[in-house]
């Protein structure tokens, strides 16, 4: 059968960047860095004690009270950032067939903070059952789909992905899918994260995940730099709208970019450390070019999954000379988790919004918090450290790598009639 051309016509996302898309992509390019010492409790018993948190957010400034407090805030960021995609798209929704919109949204742990808060509160009430019955509504990793469906009335697929970091490319190759092979023309998709909480840092505390640079919080996250020591923790939401293309032309729609291939594998390795010679990153990243009808040659930018993790960094860095030879030397690469930190299971739609804004604004995001490279990393790639670099990108691949050895690499392109 003849597959459906699949377009970019939203973006909107909340984040350390910025409550919006112009912020988030201003404070990139300038290589500003969302980091800063833990506002939302109190980190200084936990060996870090700084993330990328959303700043000065204020849940009443987007809701009423009743209905904040029926949502965790993984659910309110999807909220915000679909809401601002939606708008951006313009879509009447008074014309729009509702029937074939849907909604499929990634979240790697869902209410995290409202599983805390009901259990603290259980165990603090010798142990009474008062749980509030907006519990388990509030966890649910499924419930930020859910509630975006019913606000927009979208009665089409409808339905979450989890697989760690890589869940909301996953969302966003599913909602792909479903419309080039015709069974619906438009969708919410994207993921949403709130693990900056006291489980979260203890948690990656002790799997020593993330980095402890409680000195000098805004050049922690430090991608292939040889003085990195982990991961920093970020908060936020990211959605695009896609949407097929002749449904898109009819509506008269601005189009961001085409969405033209999606891969996906396992590294089948190890439930936390990726292979180490980037066995699975291989494999996705090709199988999504391969998708794309491209050739590796086609592609001007790789936003790499880039956490700035010892392990993570040299065995993508191995995968990306796998996959593109001698052309890793013409590409540009960054790591924008140097500024946003690591979304979790939103990491992959924010860096999707990168990939587009890069290709449509012709400019590549840094990787900053560079000082030293990792000698076992090839010096010939470029990086792009530290500053914006300008070139044409008509094709950006973006990749995510999860927990669990989950692999989704997303392929885009500068849309042609």
């Amino acid at each position: 059968m003849e597959l459906k051309r699949v377009v970019v016509t939203g973006m909107g996302t909340i984040n350390a960047l910025g409550h919006n898309l112009t912020e988030t992509w201003g404070n990139m390019i300038k290589g500003v860095s969302g980091a800063a010492p833990i506002t939302s409790f109190d980190a200084s018993k936990f060996k870090t004690h700084f993330a990328c948190e959303v700043k000065n957010y204020d849940p009443l400034k987007y809701f009423k009270k009743p209905v904040a407090r029926k949502m965790d805030k993984f659910t309110q960021f999807a909220m915000i950032a679909a809401e601002e995609a939606v708008k951006d798209a313009g879509i009447n929704l008074d014309v729009l067939n509702k029937d074939r919109a849907g909604v499929i949204w990634g979240s790697g742990i869902g209410g995290l903070q409202t599983f805390k808060d009901e259990i603290t509160e259980y165990v603090q009430n010798d142990f009474t059952p008062h749980f509030n019955p907006f519990f388990i509504p509030k966890m649910i990793a499924d419930i930020a789909a859910g509630h975006i469906s019913i606000k927009y009335d979208f009665r089409g697929p409808n339905f979450a992905t989890v697989s760690a970091c890589a869940s909301s490319s996953h969302a966003l190759i599913d909602a792909y899918n479903y419309i080039r092979l015709g069974k619906a023309d438009i969708f919410i998709s994207g993921g949403s994260e709130h693990a900056v909480t006291e489980a979260g840092v203890g948690g990656f505390n002790a799997m020593r995940a993330i980095s402890t640079r409680n000195d000098d919080p805004k050049t922690a996250s430090r991608p292939f730099d040889i003085g990195r020591d982990g991961f920093v923790m970020g908060d936020g939401g990211a959605a695009l709208i896609l949407e097929e293309y002749e449904h898109a032309i009819k509506r008269g729609a601005k189009i961001y970019a085409e969405f033209a291939g999606g891969g996906m594998s396992a590294d089948a390795n190890h439930i936390t450390a990726p292979h180490p010679e980037g066995r699975g990153a291989t494999v996705v990243m090709k199988s999504a070019v391969d998708d794309a009808n491209l050739k590796p040659e086609d592609i001007d930018y790789v936003n790499l999954h880039g956490t700035s993790t010892g392990l993570g960094d040299l065995a993508e860095t191995k995968a990306v000379l796998n996959v593109f030879g001698k052309h890793a030397y013409n590409l540009s690469i960054s790591s924008t988790k140097s500024m946003t930190g690591h979304l979790l299971g939103a990491t992959g739609a924010l860096e999707a919004i990168a990939s587009v804004m890069a290709i449509t604004h012709n400019q590549i995001p840094p990787t900053i918090n560079h000082f030293e490279l990792d000698p076992n990393i090839d010096s010939k790639l470029d990086f792009t450290f530290n500053k914006t670099k300008k070139r044409e990108v008509k094709a950006a691949l973006s990749n995510t790598f999860g927990f669990g050895g989950h692999n989704a690499s997303l392929v885009f392109k500068k849309f042609e009639k």
